[in-house]
């Protein structure tokens, strides 16, 4: 490798990298070239990584069509692997029909839990992955079963020591005592990909974790990953080098919140199968007795998760595909711990708007719209009709929903939704599943410590948030959907979103206020504008008059008499109901406003950019036709008090 190097001025590397006949394609290209531009730590860290990745050079890279050109021709060895998944699992579920011909599949719960455990590590790091899954839904597993289980996330068996010290040092072209002045005699723990020893830096006496990928890894995945190929849709390689680059980016994007933890990197002593990042202290998050002991709570450490997920799901789109207690820890300082980045995925920037909105039209049950939410969600092609599809939506959702959203279970949605996919042509996107497998194991997570524990309802701050501060288009038609129906604005909604909305701590006023008005004036707003001018109308008899019949309250008996004149619904020709209901929504008016003073981020200054717009033309024709309205309305009432008559009982709701 020839590096140059010329002060102020970019760093270029180049190396090549040579292919061994019948080996797989390699990471890197057979010349690469990296441009790093000087400047402090973030120089240092850029060089560093290019180091990492010049020694994980000769990594192997996995992907489907590669795999079925390796194992294709080779029918024995899958085979064999096949039967050997068939012999042990298709014994296990023979045992367990014995055991309920005989009446003892309860008595034999914690044998045959502890037998599985140990089919699963036998299998390898596939069916040890489904093992964790699994260990972490409750409503899903007995207790028994759940316990040994989790032993999977970490207690997994190990291999040889020496065999990692010796990975260790032929990686980083270094001897082990040059990097580290102590390292563990034995492993931390173990995954199923590697294990971990705890060391310190020889350099800087920092405290690091160095993960070390199982011999043979390659081969144990790569035939697996063949068996199954159709679940796998992008390639895998060089795995603990690509762990560490997934593990910078996410915490780039999502350690920016103070209760949020991503373990640091160090590229110069990671490879191909050697990955070194800082070490955390902490417990994971299905010990629940251990989080109490710290003076924590698992269900904010969990709330925290869900927060932190939601994000990466929706905003921008990059996720941990693999949250199960194991990679989850809470510190001694409270706050949640990301480890193990090896498994990661996105979600396509339309869908992430999508989903939002799928929600929203879940809310208003509004089947059809959801039925089309499917084009953008890419579970359906273009040509694919949906309206076979809006009745199985009712049937589910109508019996689902006769409690709030907010209430349901997860799973619930998850086993509805099932069903109705299973029925029509719908092809489930990658990201999706792994998106109900994130939500789905935090859920498991929380049923730990509260069974009655919601993901919806700890995840509508954070949708409500959204839908009143994004000023995506498809996010503000989303909201104008929730908020009006049949022409009417529905200030319950309004005021259920902020009071939901005030619970994200990245709630803005401002934001909330600014993009509504915006979209109010622009060039395609005339119809929203018809029901703004509409509602404001309303508001402002609402004021009006409630006012009246308040100051009328207020008089003495003797006062009243002379005002109501003989009318026996007082001082207006309305009904009782109708008064009522102008006082309720000038008094829902009210809370709005005091929700909004009420933000932390409320600032008197925002109404000044709000005043700058209001001065615009289309403003000021959007106000002359809200006072002609007003002034139209109001001749109607006092020409009623005039003439004492009564109002119908359709002018009676306003």
């Amino acid at each position: 490798m020839v590096v140059v190097v010329a002060v102020g001025q970019p760093l270029t590397l180049w190396w090549r990298t040579s292919r061994a006949k019948g080996s797989f394609p390699h990471c890197k290209r057979d010349s690469i070239r990296l441009r790093i531009y000087q400047g402090g730590d973030r120089t240092d860290d850029l060089q560093a990584e290019a180091r990492a990745m010049a020694r994980s050079a000769n990594a192997s890279v996995y992907s489907p069509q590669l795999l079925v050109g390796k194992y294709g021709s080779r029918p024995v060895k899958v085979i064999r692997r096949t039967l050997k998944i068939l012999i042990a699992l298709g014994s296990f579920g023979l045992k367990l029909l014995v055991d309920q011909r005989n009446g003892v599949l309860n008595q034999n719960k914690r044998l045959r839990a502890a037998e599985l455990r140990r089919i699963f590590t036998r299998l390898g790091p596939t069916f040890v992955k489904l093992g964790q899954g699994l260990s972490t839904r409750p409503d899903v597993c007995p207790p028994e079963y759940l316990e040994e289980l989790s032993e999977l996330q970490d207690a997994l068996p190990t291999f040889p020591d020496t065999e990692a010290f010796s990975c260790i040092e032929r990686e980083l072209e270094l001897p082990l005592d040059s990097v580290f002045s102590s390292i563990s005699p034995s492993p931390i723990a173990a995954a199923s990909l590697g294990q971990v020893y705890k060391a310190q830096l020889k350099y800087s006496g920092q405290v690091v974790a160095v993960k070390v990928q199982r011999p043979g890894i390659e081969e144990a995945i790569g035939l697996d990953f063949y068996l199954i190929r159709e679940f796998i849709k992008s390639s895998t390689m060089c795995r603990c080098l690509q762990e560490g680059q997934n593990a910078r980016r996410f915490k780039k994007l999502y350690a920016d919140k103070e209760e949020v933890l991503v373990p640091d990197i160090f590229w110069d002593y990671t490879s191909g199968k050697v990955l070194t990042m800082e070490w955390v202290d902490g417990v994971k998050l299905n010990e629940q007795d251990a989080i109490e002991r710290q003076g924590l709570k698992v269900l904010d450490l969990v709330n925290t998760g869900i927060q932190c997920s939601l994000r990466q799901l929706l905003e921008y789109g990059y996720f941990h595909a693999d949250p199960h207690p194991g990679n989850l820890l809470a510190t001694p300082e409270g706050k949640l711990a990301f480890l193990d980045f090896g498994m990661m995925s996105e979600t396509p920037e339309e869908a992430r708007f999508a989903i939002i909105g799928h929600v929203v039209h879940m809310v208003n049950r509004d089947y059809e719209a959801m039925a089309r939410d499917y084009y953008a969600l890419d579970f359906l092609s273009p040509d694919v009709d949906v309206s076979p599809i809006v009745p199985a939506l009712r049937d589910f959702f109508d019996d689902a929903l006769n409690s709030t959203v907010s209430e349901l279970n997860f799973k619930t949605l998850v086993d509805g939704l099932g069903a109705v996919l299973y029925q029509y042509p719908f092809n489930v996107p990658a990201y999706y599943a792994l998106i109900l497998r994130s939500l789905t194991v935090l859920e498991g997570l929380a049923l730990y410590a509260d069974p009655n524990f919601k993901v919806l309802a700890a995840s509508y701050p954070y949708f409500a948030k959204r839908l009143l501060t994004d000023p995506n288009p498809y996010l503000r038609d989303a909201l104008i959907e929730l908020l009006f129906k049949d022409g009417k604005f529905r200030w319950n909604r309004l005021e259920n979103l902020l009071i939901q909305g005030k619970k994200d701590r990245d709630f803005s006023a401002k934001d909330a206020l600014q993009p509504v008005l915006k979209l109010l004036l622009g060039s395609d707003g005339e119809e929203l504008r018809t029901l703004v001018i509409k509602e404001a109308v309303r508001v402002t008899e609402a004021f009006i008059w409630g006012t009246v019949i308040d100051t009328y309250n207020s008089m003495p008996n003797f006062m009243r008499a002379l005002v109501v004149n003989g009318n026996a619904t007082g001082p207006l020709v309305m009904s009782i109901a109708e008064q009522e209901s102008m006082i309720e929504l000038r008094d829902q008016v009210f809370r709005i406003w005091g929700l909004l003073r009420s933000s932390e981020s409320f600032d008197p200054a925002l109404l000044q950019p709000i005043l700058q717009v209001l001065q615009q033309p289309e403003a000021r024709n959007l106000g002359g036709r809200v006072i002609g309205g007003i002034t139209q309305r109001l001749a109607a009432r006092l020409l009623q008090q005039v003439l004492r008559v009564p109002t119908t009982a359709s002018a009676s709701t306003l």
